[in-house]
């Protein structure tokens, strides 16, 4: 890449593409980042191989979705410029070979650092070349009894169509010699078995944990699924096809019926990457490009493994000293039965997941049990698979409660669980809506009416992150709970909007996307050029997971040309290049990367010695603006603010340890701290802070 004088950048062109950094890899670069954990000896090791599995199923992830856009945008002869000045040909290629690079980087690390870590801690896993008689003859034993009931060899040949091959599947393509003619089947590894198959020690070479993989198991097996003929030669592959759901929905009679019939169709998304052994002779694998009716250039050779995702299995193993010290998460309430009684003095925040998510669960819990209790309304995004927050609003609605529901069926790779979920609580009387037509629904929010001595009150929880007992133990969000009058009566008409129909353009507290938070952003940052040009107090502070929207990039760039001061903490994507003399010289961008996931959204504002802070769902992309449904809620608690202020942001802006600072070229390097000094680990710091508050709400 050409180096860029950043000095002849014009400061009145705020579009010129030198000016940002392209989308897909910028993302790419985040990826980066979690690799860097899985290679940085200062993790424990099973921590540094859920580091790894993560960046594998992160790469799938953008395969189906991100590469697949860029595939159908080029086959369609759509030649789309990213504001980087990139077009589709051009990401396409780029996109592929810095993944191309990441997957080998994967490949060494596990090759050359995690896997003679696991033999120093007494975990094996065996080469076949490593097999004894024993072991051998225990694995075909094992085959015949566990795996050959469960697979299925498909022929394919002018009698045989080319099988199904489903998304991420691992298979092997067989060769055999049948009636004096070479033949061909497909044979699928079965993922409702475990790729690590442990070895009884007493067959184990060596003392500790010993495993074979499952593909070498069915492998060195096949022959038995082919009695009669001479197996030649059996090779793995694998394909990722594009998952990317588009749905007209102003033409959808049913929105349910018509999520469920696309996520039938995806299942013959087009393939967007095809994987195979790198031994896997031409003519096999034209076999496998004619059929899959693809060019070459989606296809990748590999020497190594394939889907490290269930790398994933081996944090499993029982070695408490190879991971992480659990600790236990603040509770906020003892019971359910004062909730109200405390949300009527004064707000709480939580800060998951050193606050335990049973706050919300109690929260959900009260309104259920609690008689006064008259009416319940969510909104459920990404809700897990074993949800208690399911079953108690079921249990409400049994008791005669109003209750009703946003289920966001659109909400991707949990389309099918949202389904299932939408369609119980359906069939419990609960009143479910899939949203407003064109949008996702991605805001977090529960509201609870209660009939009291004084009349009607609300109270009402407002999330970062989905209600997800699961992710809140790992991903690091923010809850707002509030009998603020004026918080409640604008989240009563989110709903109404969400449920009914609404032309409203503004509310008095909330920030709600896609009705006015773009341009209520924009104000709140011009707010604070004018407090700086009036020589008041003005800075910007804002934590998020993507920085992505050129209109929202333009603005902070306009606002630290007017020299205000913008520090901005970015878990992933950023286009934003900060340091460019004249265009964004105030500006710092930092990412943290690692034991929790970042995943709250706060914002910032000095406001000229008057802070005003924002918790919500929505990061600085055109979907969540655009898009989506969002809303940024107002913290108004003056302790609360300065909590999040002085303990969250600052924490967050000191860490020395796990922090990358996003340099002008787009590349991050590790913060410097002082020579002598501890580095500072932001999430060590807050399991500290929050390990000595007390049991109490903040």
């Amino acid at each position: 890449m050409a180096r860029t004088d950043w000095s002849q950048c014009d400061p009145a062109n705020l579009e010129h593409p030198a000016l940002y950094i392209n989308r897909e890899l910028s993302w790419l670069e985040f990826n980066q980042r979690v690799l860097d954990q899985a290679l940085d000896p200062a993790h424990p090791l099973l921590e540094r191989i859920k580091f790894l599995a993560i960046v594998a199923t992160n790469l799938d992830e953008f395969f189906m979705v991100r590469v697949a856009t860029l595939l159908k945008k080029y086959r369609a002869g759509i030649e789309d410029v990213s504001p980087d000045g990139l077009n589709t040909e051009q990401q396409l290629a780029a996109t592929r070979a810095r993944s191309t690079e990441m997957m080998a980087s994967l490949q060494r690390c596990w090759r050359e650092q995690l896997r003679p870590a696991l033999v120093d801690q007494g975990v094996h896993i065996l080469e076949p070349e490593e097999y004894t008689e024993e072991i051998a003859a225990h694995l075909a034993r094992y085959f015949r009894s566990d795996v050959l009931p469960v697979l299925t060899p498909l022929a394919f040949d002018p009698g045989h169509p080319f099988p199904y091959i489903s998304n991420l599947s691992r298979n092997f393509a067989v060769v055999v010699r049948h009636s004096g003619r070479t033949k061909f089947a497909r044979v699928k590894i079965p993922a409702t078995l475990d790729r690590f198959v442990p070895i009884p020690a007493e067959l184990a070479p060596q003392a500790g944990v010993t495993f074979a993989f499952l593909e070498d198991i069915v492998r060195a097996n096949l022959d038995q699924l082919f009695p009669g003929t001479d197996l030649q030669s059996a090779h793995l592959f694998r394909i990722i096809r594009d998952t990317d759901m588009v749905i007209q929905e102003d033409e959808a009679d049913d929105l349910l019926e018509t999520v469920d019939r696309s996520l039938k169709q995806l299942r013959y998304g087009a393939l967007c990457l095809l994987e195979v052994e790198e031994a896997m002779p031409r003519r096999v694998l034209n076999i496998l490009v004619e059929n899959f009716e693809i060019d070459d250039d989606i296809v990748l050779r590999t020497r190594e493994r394939m889907d490290w995702d269930d790398w994933h299995q081996l944090t499993r193993l029982h070695l408490p000293h190879l991971k992480d010290a659990p600790f236990s998460p603040r509770t906020i309430w003892s019971g359910y039965t004062e909730i109200f009684d405390d949300l009527r003095e004064e707000d709480v925040l939580v800060h998951h997941p050193f606050d335990s998510f049973s706050s919300v669960e109690q929260f959900l819990r009260a309104a259920v049990e609690d008689p006064q209790v008259i009416a319940i309304k969510m909104t459920l995004y990404r809700i897990g698979a074993n949800s208690p927050l399911v079953d108690m609003l079921v249990t409400a609605a049994e008791q005669g409660k109003q209750v009703a529901v946003l289920v966001e069926l659109k909400a991707r790779f949990d389309e099918r669980n949202n389904i299932a979920w939408a369609t119980r609580m359906e069939a419990a009387g609960i009143h479910v809506v899939y949203g407003v037509v064109s949008l996702k629904t991605h805001c977090k929010l529960c509201l609870i009416v209660r009939k009291e001595q004084d009349g009607i009150r609300r109270y009402a929880h407002v999330g970062t992150g989905n209600y997800n007992r699961a992710t809140a133990q790992v991903y690091t969000d923010l809850g707002l709970f509030t009998s603020d009058a004026a918080i409640v009566d604008d989240i009563s008409e989110v709903f109404n909007y969400l449920t009914g129909y609404s032309s409203r353009r503004s509310y008095d507290q909330l920030l709600v996307a896609p009705v006015c938070l773009r341009s209520q952003l924009k104000a709140l940052i011009d707010r604070e050029c004018e407090h700086h040009a009036a020589g008041r107090p003005a800075r910007l502070i804002f934590k998020l997971n993507a920085v992505a929207d050129p209109g929202m990039i333009r603005n902070l760039y306009r606002a630290s040309q007017r020299g205000v001061r913008a520090d901005l903490i970015v878990r992933g994507v950023c286009c934003l290049r900060p340091g460019i003399p004249g265009i964004s010289e105030t500006i710092t961008v930092r990412s943290i990367v690692g034991r929790f996931l970042e995943h709250s959204r706060l914002y910032y504002f000095e406001n000229g010695g008057d802070p005003e802070v924002y918790i919500g769902s929505a990061d600085l992309m055109e979907r969540n603006l655009d898009r989506r449904v969002e809303v940024l809620c107002p913290v108004h608690q003056p302790d609360l603010r300065a909590h999040l202020r002085d303990v969250v942001l600052d924490t967050l802006l000191a860490d020395t340890d796990r922090a990358r600072v996003l340099r002008t070229d787009g590349s991050y390097v590790p913060v410097a701290h002082a020579a002598g000094a501890d580095p500072v680990n932001a999430h060590k710091r807050l399991l500290d802070v929050y390990s000595v508050l007390s049991s109490t709400a903040l």
